[in-house]
């Protein structure tokens, strides 16, 4: 069975231990020419705010001594409708406390998250209030990222909603070259109610779904079996598990609390205003990301915080045939587009047709070495491998628009231009150390040391004499999700591993997860830091 899970929380949210096992968060929320006519229509047509759909009042009324009182109106706060549809109960009332005054001391941290929850807020609470979820999981990223759809965990988790790789690709979410999906604000939103929803039905409950959005549901299926072979129970609070589960639900409770009654803690929330923060335009050729920013009038730090799953200076619209821009700015850039005369886009996607260094290749694409690298984020001594999908510049040859295969499944495959293997020196009985190593041009000191020598020692027939030797287009370095990986080869060992890179044995390790006792098969894949 597949065991998935969405989120592993970000450093800022991880809380050192107390009295009662919670863990504090960590103060690191980041402030945050084509052959046919460039034209493009939008088929989206913005209107007022106030035409957009929300739920409306039951519209009825209610006679009361005779007095007939008038169908509520809809608050013009968000806030009061997220509080009208909480529905989940606590689970553990002295750690929600806990969390709770450790909020109150924080209201430049709350103040920092709603105020950047503003953008993003309105479309998920009507995407709950559709699905008829509890509105409590409209505060869920707040727990998650801070709000941040441009947040990164430890672990390689992404996005508002914190999804891993893995469990990402499983939604659905397109990790590639071009764009994250993790980050995209509609598609990670989606993707994470229809998880929850998913795991609510398996467990038929909404704090133990939380917990498996946490730590995964084969976890939690572990965690209840166990304790029903040992007939004790299943709920949230009885099962064993880890230190950042068991206050994953407490902190959310807490943040519900504050919104609740924000004054209680000394806290002033933002008016959220409840409508449309945003508009959907749909866009038919590519165009650059600095032009459609000016085309909306915006910066391209607000065109980005929309539309944070772009990698890369370009929108290709074969993979993305849409963008977010503020309400009032999306009927601008409408209007601006379809009497924009200029090239909508300056890039185009290109696969590369052999392995090769980048000085070939941007000769290929009559670019500079360095604005190739730069633009698709290539360090220097690298090898880029056959089949590979690069951003390069538009020119007579390369004039179009991306197609739908590059623009949806492009990766880069790097390899190390030059590299170093283990290998055993072949020597004649009575060599010196130092001798030998004179023969294959490396220091004899460095090649005693290696194999606990001196270089005066003297080999004799059965002994053995290692150094490593230079060797091109070997260790294969795959590029995927800005994370380079590459495979154990026979007789590596971390340390040889580490020094053949040229990275640090403890940075090694740790983005592994790894101790030097640890044991690695030949094959394997490691990260390089």
């Amino acid at each position: 069975m597949l065991s998935l899970w969405g989120c592993a929380t970000p450093e800022f949210l991880q809380l050192p231990p107390d009295s009662i096992g919670v863990a504090r968060p960590r103060a690191a929320d980041s402030e945050a020419a084509p052959d046919r006519p460039l034209q493009a229509e939008s088929t989206a047509t913005p209107v007022s705010p106030s035409q957009s759909t929300v739920l409306q009042p039951i519209k009825q009324s209610e006679s009361l001594g005779g007095t007939t009182v008038a169908p509520a109106k809809p608050s013009e706060d968000l806030w009061d409708r997220i509080r009208a549809g909480f529905a989940m109960g606590d689970v553990d009332p002295r750690r929600t406390a806990q969390f709770e005054s450790f909020f109150a001391k924080k209201p430049e941290y709350i103040a920092r998250m709603t105020e950047r929850s503003q953008k993003y807020l309105y479309y998920i609470v009507q995407a709950l209030d559709e699905r008829k979820m509890p509105m409590e999981l409209a505060l869920l990223p707040f727990i998650e990222s801070a709000f941040n759809p441009e947040a990164n965990s430890r672990a390689k988790a992404a996005g508002m909603w914190q999804f891993m790789p893995a469990t990402g690709r499983h939604f659905d979410l397109k990790q590639n070259v071009f764009r994250d999906e993790r980050r995209d604000v509609l598609e990670s939103t989606e993707a994470a109610l229809n998880y929850l929803q998913q795991l609510h039905g398996m467990f038929g409950d909404w704090h133990l779904a939380l917990a498996a959005y946490n730590w995964g549901e084969g976890n939690v299926k572990k965690a209840i079996r166990r304790n029903q072979a040992r007939k004790k129970g299943t709920g949230y609070m009885d099962l064993k598990m880890p230190r950042e589960t068991r206050s994953y639900v407490p902190q959310l409770m807490a943040f519900k609390a504050i919104v609740l009654d924000p004054s209680k803690y000394g806290i002033t929330l933002p008016t959220v205003p409840n409508h449309p923060f945003f508009d959907v335009v749909e866009i038919e050729r590519d165009i650059d990301v600095a032009l459609a920013a000016k085309l909306a009038n915006i910066s391209e730090a607000e065109f980005r915080a929309l539309n944070p799953s772009l990698k890369r200076p370009v929108i290709l619209a074969a993979g993305l045939p849409r963008i977010l821009l503020p309400w009032e700015n999306a009927a601008l850039f409408v209007n601006a587009l379809n009497e924009y005369q200029g090239s909508l886009a300056s890039w185009t996607a290109w696969r590369v047709p052999k392995t090769a260094n980048t000085a070939t290749l941007a000769k290929m694409v009559d670019m500079a070495e360095s604005e190739l690298r730069a633009v698709n984020d290539i360090p220097k001594r690298r090898l880029v491998t056959a089949g590979s999908v690069l951003l390069v510049k538009r020119n007579e040859k390369l004039d179009r628009d991306a197609s739908a295969k590059l623009a949806d499944t492009g990766q880069l495959s790097l390899r190390n231009a030059v590299s170093y293997k283990k290998t055993a020196l072949r020597f004649r009985p009575g060599e010196t150390v130092a001798q030998v190593a004179k023969r294959y041009r490396i220091n004899s000191r460095s090649l005693a040391k290696l194999n606990r020598v001196t270089p005066g020692t003297r080999l004799k027939k059965g002994d053995r004499l290692f150094a490593y030797l230079r060797v091109k287009n070997n260790d294969a370095a795959t590029v995927a999700n800005g994370a380079q990986t590459i495979r154990v080869q026979r007789g590596d060992t971390l340390s040889s591993i580490a020094r053949r890179q040229g990275v640090s044995l403890r940075a090694l390790l740790a983005v592994n997860g790894l101790t030097t006792k640890s044991v690695i098969r030949v094959g394997q894949q490691l990260k390089l830091p």
